[in-house]
């Protein structure tokens, strides 16, 4: 049997995250529902995570051994979707029903969905339940992970810091935080709202072991992911530096994306762009 080489798992990769674009755009337009923008920036992120780095099985999605996956930025829960049912944890039909009356999918994640661990809405809630979730598992000395995706807006809020400071104190090293910096927020860009630079500075010195990557390089994304935890004793922090509406000309780096949703036009020529069918 051939073995796969880093080119192979790389194209992977990429041809995952296409598809996890192309599933969003369809499904916020025909759900006539927002966040775009904020799913399409973590696709790389999804694609390495749950083709490579994550323990998870479709077939028992209640796998008591599988590593713990939260999705602090609820409202990209549609990319989450996509990667499970690519993966085959629900049937790619549910897709379709994205946001819409008796559909299967809610607007922001539901732990109602096989694959997913738990409901998040609400900014600075994943990191906190991540934290517990790293606690439960050191006190009945568990070996699965945990892993937390969270935007720079979960960033602004003061729960998330308690997390930070509490996961630091007590060297939990078996949870890895990942932000999708992608530094444009419902309102307005990051800058213009509460700052976080210098973000790593600010994290090292809380105790956590951080390192900074381009979210949208799948080589660079593996070799952070694959190298866990960054420093034994750590909780490890990774910072992925993205563009909001990645992949989609219009929307990339707007503050517009966050709610708006691609016409006919718009979603033909984007799914045309990225090789999808309309």
């Amino acid at each position: 049997m051939p073995t796969e080489t880093t080119n192979d798992r790389l194209k992977t990769y990429r041809d995952l995250a296409r598809r996890i674009r192309a599933h969003c755009l369809r499904m916020t337009h025909d759900g006539a529902s927002g966040h775009a923008g904020s799913m399409l920036s973590m696709a790389e992120l999804l694609a390495v995570l749950y083709t490579r780095i994550l323990r998870v099985d479709p077939q028992n999605p209640r796998w008591p051994e599988r590593d713990r996956f939260i999705l602090s930025k609820g409202h990209g829960g549609g990319a989450v979707y996509a990667v499970l049912a690519e993966l085959g944890f629900f049937p790619g039909e549910w897709l379709k029903t994205y946001y819409q009356n008796n559909g299967r999918l809610l607007g922001h994640i539901s732990h109602h969905v096989p694959g997913v661990e738990f409901s998040t809405g609400s900014l600075g809630h994943g990191l906190p339940v991540a934290v517990g979730m790293a606690l439960a598992a050191r006190q009945v000395r568990a070996t699965h992970r945990v892993f937390c995706l969270m935007s720079d807006g979960d960033c602004d809020e003061g729960s998330t810091w308690e997390a930070i400071m509490f996961a630091a104190q007590h060297k939990f090293d078996n949870l890895t935080a990942i932000v999708d910096y992608n530094r444009v927020q419902a309102l307005g860009h990051m800058e213009d709202i509460i700052e976080l630079e210098p973000f790593a500075k600010k994290l090292s010195l809380f105790g956590w072991a951080v390192r900074q990557i381009d979210g949208h390089d799948c080589a660079a994304i593996e070799a952070a992911l694959a190298q866990l935890p960054i420093e034994p004793g750590k909780p490890s922090f990774i910072i992925a530096r993205t563009t909001k509406g990645k992949g989609v000309d219009w929307m990339e780096d707007t503050v517009s994306c966050h709610y708006r949703y691609a016409s006919e036009e718009q979603l033909a020529a984007a799914l045309a762009k990225l090789g999808a069918d309309a």
